[in-house]
């Protein structure tokens, strides 16, 4: 795959997706629609077991390139399209069917923030921060997702005010798995990625599914529906390979099925 503001790798079936848009990694829609098509893509290549998403340089992304948003009121349509582009770059990452793991490079700002909280498993660098600054350029950002993952205190006062928070403090929170130095942030988040593309391919794609439908069940029929997960699971070649590998004490051999 080739994008303009992406760098894509696949290997041992991990892809890592690089927003590449210098100097910031700013989000115009060719980004934007880069990365809807990218994910989109890797959803289905059954080569792909895991994904990382990290930025290039110092930044992980600083949000919306504010130099687009001027024109988008003089013509009618081109702010619902806009907003529309936006939604669908972080649900492309959502409802992707392959596990994917934040690697938090540098700041993460606004809509560049958004792409995280798209993303399964969060690691960041000690140079990162997140915050929705868009109340300093007189906008309002999603307070939708802070309140997800933020108490309802911590996520206001960062929607009011923009207010940054660090990588040690995510971690403090346990919204990250891990505070590093730079230069161990892609071997970490590569570690664990190793460990998720070496499970059965067709049970990480249910799990996926699971812990994405699930949070929007009742209690009670989320439990069903693993329980009918874990039944159709049963009945796998994959399975009975990963039991019979546990008893003759191997390592198991997936065929995706």
């Amino acid at each position: 795959m080739e994008f303009k503001t992406l760098q894509v790798q696949i290997a041992d079936g991990i892809a890592v997706v690089t927003l590449n848009r210098p100097p910031v990694n700013a989000q115009n829609a060719e980004l934007r629609s880069d990365v809807i098509e990218c994910f989109d893509t890797l959803s289905d290549m059954a080569e792909v077991a895991c994904i990382v998403i990290t930025g290039s340089g110092k930044t992980f992304s600083a949000g919306a390139d504010i130099r687009e948003r001027p024109n988008l009121a003089e013509k009618p349509g081109a702010y619902g399209r806009h907003n529309r582009l936006t939604r669908e770059c972080h649900y492309a990452m959502v409802e992707c069917s392959k596990p994917i793991i934040a690697a938090i490079n540098g700041p993460a700002l606004g809509a560049g923030f958004g792409l995280v909280m798209g993303a399964d498993i969060w690691v960041a660098s000690e140079n990162a921060y997140v915050s929705m600054p868009e109340i300093n350029v007189g906008l309002a950002g999603g307070v939708t997702y802070l309140q997800k993952y933020f108490s309802q205190s911590r996520a206001r006062r960062m929607f009011y005010t923009g207010m940054q928070v660090s990588a040690q403090e995510l971690y403090r929170l346990g919204l990250v798995e891990a505070c590093l130095p730079p230069d161990e942030l892609m071997p970490y988040a590569m570690g664990i990625a190793r460990e998720i593309a070496s499970k059965s391919p067709v049970a990480l794609r249910l799990a996926k599914e699971a812990a994405r439908m699930t949070l929007s069940m009742p209690q009670r029929e989320a439990y069903r529906y693993e329980q009918g997960n874990t039944v159709a699971l049963s009945k796998t070649e994959d399975a009975r390979e990963a039991q019979m590998a546990f008893l003759e004490k191997r390592a198991p051999v997936y065929k995706g099925r």
